[in-house]
């Protein structure tokens, strides 16, 4: 299937896009103010890591407490996307060299203003996008290393995060053999993007039968048969919670990828169940914007409106195939109420108000992804 990822590359080449189109806008706004910020003053040179996060007055990096690897390993993959491969070069090596943990195996979290390592536990969302990092990455360079990079860390993800019947940890400690937190959504989720994207990059089969491994434990272990959503913790759990930009997400996974093993195991139709039922309760009619969480009947118990699930939903919105002008008028609504000169507004309150100003490094990565679909959208209209 035609991956829409590398339509962002194509645009930056000077495809044309009709300059009425909402997009042509988003294309612009991503290219000449959100790219330059993590290609200078957001990029430590000497390092040669992303900071954590800038400035949205004069893009001046936030004083470095650590730097994060699924940090570095976003940009990896912003930079690979966008044909920038000689700042892609750079991030994989720094990736390399300050966060692969030699001595047992896999990826540190974090290191520290020095780079030296900090947070020394092994999460699964950072060696998911490691491996999601790495085969983009590998795809548009060729480059061997990055092709073992996401080999060898997909068999030590199967061998070390394992929590039995498919299911995964979400942290386990720095020699893998004590288990901190049990399986989450959120990695999970990021590593069947991972398993999808190096499939692509390396047109190993084997990725296609750990994807369904990976659905069957989801299906088992997270979906709620009520609505179709996945939630955020083991159903069953206490305090559980949907979130929209999940489902919008997951459902992006599914339908965009057009793999089997979404449909051998239902989630393809619980997936369209779970859309309706968030955009049903997790999007204000007034702004169109996305909540960040509600219960399992819809009543939402967080209305924080971050940057993420509002380009999710995007990207949702075009692989789901509505009409021009209704996604037109969602690109503007999101337009108005998250975007500016200077960058972006990386949450609000539902009231309006920022509730987080600063610009981190991780949201170009989706503002890529969901462009990109638009971007798509717009040539198959």
């Amino acid at each position: 299937m035609d991956n829409p990822i590398t339509h962002l590359h194509e645009r930056a080449r000077g495809t044309r896009l009709p300059s009425e189109s909402g997009s042509a806008a988003l294309r612009a706004h991503y290219l000449n103010v959100v790219l330059p910020i993590w290609r200078c003053s957001g990029f430590n040179a000497a390092l040669g890591l992303p900071f954590e996060a800038v400035s949205p007055e004069d893009h001046m990096p936030l004083p470095p407490k650590r730097y994060r690897a699924m940090a570095c390993a976003r940009q990896l993959f912003v930079f690979s996307d966008i044909g920038d491969l000689a700042h892609a070069a750079t991030l994989f090596a720094s990736l390399r060299h300050y966060f692969h943990d030699s001595q047992n195996g896999g990826w540190f979290y974090s290191v520290d203003a020095n780079g030296a390592p900090l947070e020394r536990q092994k999460d699964l969302y950072t060696h998911a996008f490691i491996v999601f990092a790495c085969a983009h990455y590998a795809r548009i360079s060729d480059t061997k290393a990055a092709f073992d990079v996401v080999d060898d860390t997909a068999k030590l993800i199967e061998a070390r995060f394992a929590a039995g019947d498919g299911v995964l940890n979400a942290v386990v400690s720095e020699d893998f053999c004590v288990t901190q937190t049990g399986p989450l959504q959120n990695p999970v989720m990021h590593l069947a993007e991972a398993w999808l994207a190096a499939r692509e990059a390396t047109g190993d089969a084997s990725y296609d039968i750990r994807l369904a491994m990976l659905l069957k434990s989801v299906v088992r272990t997270f979906v709620d048969e009520t609505t179709g959503c996945i939630a955020e913790l083991p159903i069953g759990s206490v305090d559980n919670r949907i979130e929209p930009g999940h489902q919008f997400e997951w459902f992006f996974l599914c339908m965009g990828s057009g793999n089997p093993a979404f449909i051998s195991t239902g989630l393809d139709q619980r997936l369209a169940r779970a859309f309706e039922f968030a955009e049903r309760h997790g999007v204000d009619e007034r702004t169109g914007a996305v909540y960040a969480a509600l219960d399992e009947k819809g009543c939402v118990i967080d209305d924080t409106q971050r940057i993420w699930p509002q380009t999710e939903y995007l990207r949702a919105l075009a692989t789901r195939g509505i009409a021009a002008d209704t996604l037109g008028a969602q690109i503007e609504r999101y337009r108005a109420r998250f975007l500016h000169a200077r960058g972006w507004v990386e949450s609000r309150s539902a009231d309006g108000a920022i509730s987080r100003a600063d610009m981190p490094s991780t949201t170009a990565y989706h503002l890529a992804t969901a462009y990109a679909s638009l971007f798509k959208a717009t040539d198959e209209q």
